[in-house]
Order: C-alpha cells, then structure tokens, then sequence
C-alpha cells in the first residue's frame, strides 16, 4: 500500500508543485489548508509524514506541531517556512519536527527529505529492542515511553529520541555535532545549542539532582556520556 503524505501549507502554487512531484514518487498525498484543518486530519487519520508549512492562517505551524507531540501524535513532521531564520529553525526542532525546509527549495529535495525520514523511521521500528533498563530508568522504543522509578515520563519526540540514543550508546562519549547529527539530522553549522536544551529537559525528568546528574554526564570539551548509576 503506498505511503501517506499529508501537505500543509495555504499556497496554491506550492501544494501543486509538491503534490505533483510527492505523487510521482508514489505517495499518496491529502491537503489542508491551515492549521485547524491540520491538526484534525493529523488526529483524525493516519498519515506516514506531515509536510507542515510554518505560517499557516488560523493556527502556525508551531503550535499545529507542538499539539500534535502533545496528543502523542508520533507522524513524522517536515517542516516548511519561507524564513531563513535561526530562532524559528530550532524551535521547529525542538517542539518536535523531524526535519527542516526553507523556501523555495528543490522538489527533489523535498522527496529526498520525504525518503530519508521515513528511512530512519522504518528503521527504528524494525531494530529496536522491547526496552532497555539503565539504573531505575527503563524505555520502551516501540512506545516512545519511558518509566522511572515506575513513573510514566514524558517527552516530546526529540526528548525521547535523544534520550533513547544515548541509552543506545551507554558508556560511550558522544560530542554535541554527534547528537545534532543522529537525532535531528541537521546541521547547524556549528550551533548545538538545541542539543544542550534538550539534555537540560531530559535531566529535569530523569535526573534526581540536575546539579550532580547520575544518568547523562557532561563530558567537559567533547560532550555527553549516558552512564549506569553507581548503587
């Protein structure tokens, strides 16, 4: 059965131009046209991906991105935006979009983009572990869960992602670029000040002093090591 593609975004110009070339790749694509009518679709139905235009009449594509992570919906979100802007760029991310646009971009950068995302999440799905336990934290991939302590935890997507990584790689430094890289799958130029935000978040929930953390250390000069607590 082909893939679902849902498009987000209020320009004529640029729904035909994506509809036509996501098609001939041999997705399956629906539209809305602002942000209420996206959000209802997204819950509503089930899409493989969301392309998510960032400003959107009736509701922005932030907040459509953020309540759809909030209501657990987990569809990966590519996100599109005219602005060629820094802050909006890590926002996107950080409230959860897989991936990042600026128009006007290549229609054969979008299908890429489109392949790529769904790449990594057929993969993760299909190599991923019922969970893994480090210390009192145990996480379960297929569900985007995390217990502590026997506490049901939450996250946003890339919380969880990042999270997961780390555990996947215990006891191993990984630099900042590493992170930026595995998880988001962008690159900043340099900036990895969304990776610290996110490890910030992560010890608020799973740390039990965030000032002396147990589970993600920093690594002075190099990064983050997610260790298993001394008992």
């Amino acid at each position: 059965m082909n893939q679902k593609v849902l498009i987000v975004d209020d320009e004529e110009s640029i729904v035909t131009l994506l509809q036509y070339n996501i098609e001939k790749a041999g997705f399956k694509t629906s539209v809305a046209q602002t942000g209420v009518e996206a959000l209802k679709m997204a819950t509503q139905q089930t899409f493989d991906l969301i392309i998510l235009d960032l400003m959107l009449p009736e509701m922005e594509g932030t907040e459509v991105c953020k309540q759809l992570r909030q209501q657990k919906v987990d569809t990966p979100i590519l996100m599109l935006t005219a602005k060629d802007d820094e802050f909006d760029k890590i926002l996107g991310l950080e409230l959860g979009a897989d991936d990042y646009l600026t128009k006007p971009f290549s229609p054969k950068e979008v299908v890429a983009r489109i392949k790529a995302i769904l790449r990594r999440t057929n993969k993760k799905s299909d190599t991923d572990p019922l969970h893994l336990s480090i210390g009192n934290l145990t996480i379960y991939p297929e569900q985007y869960e995390a217990m502590i302590n026997d506490e049901l935890l939450t996250f946003t997507r890339k919380e969880f992602e990042l999270l997961l990584y780390l555990a996947r790689h215990k006891g191993k430094v990984l630099s900042r670029d590493q992170l930026l890289s595995a998880v988001w799958n962008y690159d900043f130029s340099g900036d990895t000040r969304i990776v610290d935000v996110h490890v910030s978040h992560l010890r608020e929930k799973i740390e039990p002093d965030t000032k002396q953390p147990i589970y993600i250390k920093t690594i002075r000069g190099l990064g983050y090591k997610m260790e298993e607590p001394a008992k």
